[in-house]
This record gives C-alpha cells, structure tokens and sequence, in this order.
C-alpha cells in the first residue's frame, strides 16, 4: 500500500508533503511491489493514538469482566483513530480485580485497537482524593498483592498507582521493591511536595491526571505538581475534554513540563460516545450531560465522555497548543511511557502500521491499522 499526496508527520515532529509505504503491516522506506495505491488528497497523516488511560465507551467499561465489552472498546476507540489502548481499572474489590486482569489478559486482540497493557487506577490510593473511586475499596499498596494482580494479569500491567502520603515509609519502600515491575504512578493523591517528590526520587516516574484528584498547585504549596517539573523523569497525563482543566493552565501545563513529558488522555467512561442519561464508573451511579460525567452522589467528575481523538482536537483548535506539539503528547509520548516506543508511536520504517488521516479541519478521513484500512 502507498498512501500519496499527504502532510506526514515525521519523527522531527513536523509535518512533510510525501508519500506512506506500507507493506506486511509495517511502515517501509519504498515499496517492493506497487499494491494498493491511496490518494490522501493532502490530508495530514499521523500515527495511530494511543490512550494510556480510559475507562470504557459504548456503554462498556473494560472492569466489565465482559471480552464482548473489551472487544467493543477496541473497536470504537480504532474506529475514532486511536489504534493502541493501555484502559485503566477502578478501584474494586481484590478479588474482583483479580477476575477483570485475567479476562483482560486473555483478549485476544483479534479486532479494533491493540490492547498494550492495563493501567491500574487504583486501590493503592487515598481515600481525601478518591474522586470517582468507591473508598469503600482503598486499601495500602502492598508489593505482594501488587505481583498477585500482575499474574493475574500475566504481566500485562504498565501502571500503579500510588498515593504517598496514606503511609510514607510504606508508599516508598513499595516502589524502590516494584519500579523495576512496573512504572508507578502517583494517582489520587493528597500529597504535598516533600512527600510526593520523595516518591519520584524513590523511582516512581508517572503522574495520573495531572491536577485532577490531587492538591492544588499554589505558591507555598506546590504540591505533586510541583515536584513532577522538578522530577524531569516523570510523565503526566493530561485530561484535555475542555471540562477537566482550564485551558489556561493546560497551556501552563506546556510551558512548565515541556511537551516531550505530557500524555494527553481521555479518561473517558462508558458513556463515551452514547447520549446523556445514567450510567456507572466503578459501580457508582453517575449523571452525564454533554460533555459533562459526575457522581449522582455528590457531584463529583467521574471521568470524561470525550474520546482521546477529540481530546486532542480540543487541545488544538480551543487551548491554542500547536497540532505538531499535540500529535506528540497522543502518540509517540504515550508510547514512551509504556515503553513500546520501538514498535508504536511513529511514522518509521518496521513500526506498526498504525495511521490516521485527518482533513484540514482535523477531522477524521481514514483509519489505517496493521496496513489494512479500517
């Protein structure tokens, strides 16, 4: 296959008039055989996206325990141009947990987005910052429990997360134990800068949801915020549906960590992608209205229903992030953080031929996934 006529978005981060080759599912430098011939008609090619955190859409969450409604997933999230999905679990009974990592380890990827790993949201966290989460579920972080749920899950988890603060001694003797496992993460956390510094320097490197379900970031207190820009190593999640953060501090967000360190997600829930009414997140009732998902009980945000795709368009088009810049923080960032760098993220000769053709008001033309149009 020959995608011709397009803007591709290189691994200098800019985009290039020229031609996609694509043969056996992957990108080539030239093409063997002509094959199927595309006209792009000028659109911008980007690689496929891929979220490190979502809950679910379609009216399916992937704590379903359901393969139908993990197949169901993959399939919409492909279908809107995000190719690779890392989804996230809730904050659930252990044995429950146990259940949901196993059916997730055993999907077979056989349609819709290659599912790359499971980011665990939960329970390690605090019950101050619990947001969406049912506290009733919040329990320590334990190494043992933790390798308990990586082999029900067969290895497949990329993310904990951790809270420092409910427990310091604790929080960092359980990361210097893991780090070397999996990449920790601080997620709904109270956190202050000493504590949550400590744990960086400790060797945790991830930050779920940057300023979301965590202290505010103030001029004596600078809370997690403050010790992710002094942690260069850390990535941070940013939930861009135009609800979760202003767009001011989104573009302080930017400036701040630098771009090569921030991962746009969607946090989406099961309401992503379906009409306004009622559903649930982590067996909480939750009201949805247009953009908007909160917990019938207290109001709470309870995720988004915004998918990574227009998360990205968002941060483009309404917080006046360029579209090279965001490209980035939905691919080749996500990818990185995972760890897959080397086979998703860019447009390169032997990665995943994972491709998206957007037109020159972003919008969606073409899907391409493993070399086959979707």
């Amino acid at each position: 296959m020959i995608i011709k006529n397009v803007k591709v978005y290189g691994e200098d981060f800019q985009f290039h008039p020229g031609d996609v080759v694509i043969e056996n599912g992957v990108f080539c430098e030239t093409a063997s055989n002509t094959g199927e011939v595309i006209d792009g008609e000028g659109a911008y090619a980007i690689p496929g996206l891929i979220d490190i955190h979502f809950h679910g859409c379609m009216g399916a969450d992937v704590c379903d325990n359901d393969p139908e409604a993990i197949r169901t997933i993959a399939e919409y999230e492909a279908s809107v141009g995000v190719t690779t999905i890392c989804p996230a679990t809730m904050t659930l009974p252990v044995d429950d947990l146990k259940k949901i990592l196993s059916t997730v380890a055993s999907y077979t990827n056989e349609s819709g987005a290659h599912l790359v790993g499971l980011n665990m949201e939960g329970p390690f966290i605090s019950v101050s910052k619990k947001g969406a989460q049912d506290e009733r579920n919040i329990i320590p972080c334990d190494a043992a429990l933790f390798r308990e749920f990586q082999e029900a899950a067969r290895g497949l988890i990329r993310f904990i997360g951790v809270a420092p603060e409910t427990g310091l001694d604790r929080t960092l003797d359980f990361i210097r134990e893991v780090k070397g496992e999996v990449s920790v993460s601080l997620a709904h956390t109270n956190a202050s800068y000493t504590d949550a510094k400590a744990a960086f320097d400790a060797g945790a490197c991830h930050a779920v949801h940057l300023f979301n379900a965590m202290p505010a970031f103030t001029h004596r207190e600078p809370g997690v915020v403050g010790a992710v820009f002094d942690s260069k190593h850390v990535f941070a999640e940013l939930i861009c549906d135009g609800v979760h953060i202003h767009p001011a501090m989104v573009r302080a967000a930017f400036a701040m960590m630098g771009a090569e360190r921030i991962c746009l997600i969607s946090d989406s829930m099961r309401a992503a992608g379906m009409p306004d009414g009622s559903y649930t997140l982590g067996g909480l009732a939750v009201n949805v209205s247009g953009k908007h998902a909160t917990l019938a009980e207290g109001g709470a945000l309870a995720g988004s229903v915004t998918n990574l795709a227009d998360c990205m368009r968002t941060v483009v088009k309404k917080m006046e992030i360029p579209l090279e810049t965001a490209v980035a923080c939905a691919t080749i960032n996500p990818a990185k953080s995972l760890g897959i760098e080397d086979t998703y993220g860019s447009i390169a000769p032997g990665k995943k031929a994972n491709i998206v053709l957007l037109d020159e008001n972003l919008e969606l033309k073409m899907v391409i996934k493993d070399g086959q149009e979707l």
